[in-house]
């Protein structure tokens, strides 16, 4: 089974204003740290004064309930102040809370909406939501072109769920020419990462023999490392192609799964 597309959210905000930067940044330590209190007080007062980063930062601990109760209203109204001041991750996540209706009433042309704003900024996040969007029909006329041009703007940044979800559109020639060798491409990168769907999608590749040589060694190799990763579609597929396979095309695949995975996904063909 090939992987479904994705969608993201955002977490926190990178860049502090050069006053606000002490509290911001003694905020996100004491957060990641598990001292919840310590980074309300840092990031309350700054949020209340208007300080969009802090916004943000204040929208997620009442998304998550970390240091306060677990209130998406709250949430939602953090990210707002912050996304209305131009903070992408603010946008990125108040598109989601849109999309997915927790806070506010399901609007899809209004996630879309924040997905653009934050999208034209270069958020990679927020373009493989715009992507998404595109691709199901969400909030916008569905247009497969349109959803590829907005994945591979994020897939370019690096972005894994933009990644698979272009793969995905090459598979199928949706919004481009159907090109398997294409799919391989953005799959193996994604499975190089260490995503488990991604590496059972590169074996079915192998085991087909789409966009790459057919190579049942190599299928099972990607079928191995994927279940050593978790993936229980990949353990049932690896036995059911290890009935077609000599022992000696076995230990060969179980002895490449195991430089791949020690090599850290350097050394995997």
């Amino acid at each position: 089974m090939k992987p479904s597309r994705i969608a993201a959210f955002a977490i926190w905000a990178v860049l502090a204003t050069p006053v606000a930067a002490q509290k911001i940044d003694a905020g996100r330590a004491a957060y990641e740290a598990g001292d919840y209190a310590t980074a309300l007080e840092n990031f309350q007062p700054l949020a209340e004064q208007g300080n969009a980063e802090a916004q943000f930062n204040l929208g997620a601990m009442y998304l998550i309930g970390r240091g306060v109760p677990q209130d998406y209203a709250e949430a939602v109204r953090w990210y707002r102040l912050a996304a209305e001041q131009g903070i992408a991750g603010a946008q990125v996540n108040l598109g989601a809370m849109y999309l997915i209706g927790r806070g506010v009433p399901q609007d899809y042309a209004e996630a879309v909406r924040w997905y653009r704003l934050a999208a034209e900024q270069g958020n990679a996040a927020a373009q493989v939501n715009l992507g998404f969007m595109y691709d199901n029909g969400q909030g916008v006329p569905q247009d497969y072109a349109e959803a590829v041009r907005w994945y591979r703007l994020a897939a370019e940044q690096g972005n894994a769920a933009a990644q698979v979800n272009l793969g995905i559109m090459y598979d199928n020639g949706q919004g481009v020419p159907q090109d398997y060798a294409e799919a391989v491409r953005w799959y193996r990168l994604v499975a190089e990462q260490g995503n488990a769907a991604a590496q059972v999608t590169l074996g079915i590749m192998y085991d087909n023999g789409q966009g790459v040589p057919q190579d049942i060694v190599l299928a099972h190799m990607w079928f191995n490392i994927a279940s050593a990763n978790g993936s229980e579609n990949a353990t049932q597929i690896r036995a059911t192609i290890v009935k077609e396979m000599t022992r000696e095309q076995i230990a060969d695949a179980q002895a490449r799964a195991r430089v791949c995975l020690s090599s850290g996904y350097q050394d995997c063909e």
